[in-house]
């Protein structure tokens, strides 16, 4: 039996999938209006006007009608936010109104609105991470293969999210708009859908041969994704994840398993560093520690904030030189639990550093490692 929609799941059904209705009881959504598009490629008009033109257009498609209620909601609900990121990133340039990676910032930014106020909408961890990356990817169909590895970025997708749906959103998205470039655009989405057919990948995941070629595929440029790799590892490294406060060093102590950890936190304390210093010390020690380890092929745990993805691909790169099988551990606890922790803490975190961190976080995606793992804490 299906499990009953809760939150702004709900309210999309209970509105009948009205999107002004919708942005009465949801005040976010009206960030959008106002904000003015390039007419050539958007001549509706503002970006509410243009959403609410999205949502009506996805429902027509006969596919959408297959779809599972919660499935419905929740395309609905990415429809909905799609370009939430224009609010932010539109500019007047050249005399022409750009914005330049409102797909990006539009994922940020309803992660950050989901998390924040999760007790309004009611969404579970994968339903927040499954819109948001609808959101991140809407306009890949569009622009694929104007890519140098147009399947690479396909398969990427893949993992975070069915493709299938993605085609549904990118599809509407072109329609819900008046322009010359209208018709252009539904092509270069429906080449995406026989595109990903075609690799096998337009409701899952590639079906790579095994966790390390897949692991290397999105390391090597050169890789197919059809290879077959021997597995190289020789030990395990895991890289812990998460804002502070969610929980990690409770999961480490309760699964360890006697494993050596690396603390950036336990070097501060050791050395007198405060937390509102320069970490560069305390990264050279703990790099010091890690690569003695590396060298011995120990396994061991990197135990850290590790928000932000560039950070996480430098470390996982250089632990899986060394031969280390490395798993991701993300590990999240809600919004009002890390406040609740927070004032229960003795070093406590000034609330704006709290947030400042929330709002530079990028969750785990599935191929940056061996294995990503997410634990709510």
């Amino acid at each position: 039996m299906q499990e009953k929609s809760r939150g702004i799941l709900k309210e999309i059904r209970d509105s009948g999938f009205s999107f002004e209705k919708l942005s009465e009881i949801y005040p976010e959504l009206n960030r959008l209006k106002g904000v003015l598009q390039n007419p050539e490629y958007h001549a509706e008009g503002d970006v509410y006007q243009h959403t609410s033109l999205v949502c009506q257009k996805l429902m027509l498609h006969p596919d959408w009608q297959e779809l599972e209620d919660r499935q419905q909601e929740l395309l609905f609900l990415a429809a909905m936010f799609h370009d939430i990121g224009k609010a932010i990133c539109t500019k007047l340039q050249d005399g022409v109104w750009t914005s330049p990676k409102h797909a990006m910032v539009g994922e940020q930014e309803f992660r950050r609105y989901a998390y924040r106020n999760n007790d309004t909408l009611g969404l579970l961890w994968e339903e927040r991470e499954i819109t948001a990356k609808l959101i991140r990817y809407h306009g890949l169909p569009v622009w694929l293969f104007s890519k140098r590895r147009p399947e690479f970025d396909m398969i990427k997708a893949a993992e975070s999210i069915p493709l299938h749906r993605l085609y549904l959103l990118s599809r509407a998205d072109a329609k819900g708009r008046k322009g010359v470039s209208k018709d252009r655009l539904l092509e270069h989405v429906e080449l995406f859908a026989d595109y990903a057919k075609e690799l096998g990948i337009w409701e899952n995941p590639y079906p790579f041969s095994g966790p390390y070629t897949k692991f290397q595929y999105f390391r090597r440029p050169d890789l197919w994704q059809g290879a077959e790799l021997f597995d190289q590892t020789e030990f395990e490294v895991l890289l812990m994840s998460g804002l502070p406060l969610a929980g990690k060093d409770t999961w480490i102590a309760k699964h360890g398993e006697g494993r050596a950890v690396i603390s950036l936190d336990e070097i501060r304390e050791e050395y007198g560093i405060s937390p509102s210093k320069k970490s560069d010390k305390v990264v050279q020690i703990a790099m010091e520690r890690a690569k003695n380890l590396l060298r011995k092929k120990e396994p061991f745990i990197w135990n850290g904030t590790n928000l932000i993805q560039e950070t996480r691909q430098k470390l996982v790169g250089l632990f899986a030189g060394y031969g280390a099988r490395v798993q991701i551990i993300y590990v999240e606890a809600a919004y009002k639990e890390l406040y609740q922790r927070n004032q229960k803490r003795e070093r406590y975190i000034p609330e704006n550093v709290l947030e400042r961190m929330i709002d530079k976080l990028e969750i785990p995606a599935p191929w940056e490692a061996y294995h990503v793992r997410v634990i709510q804490g």
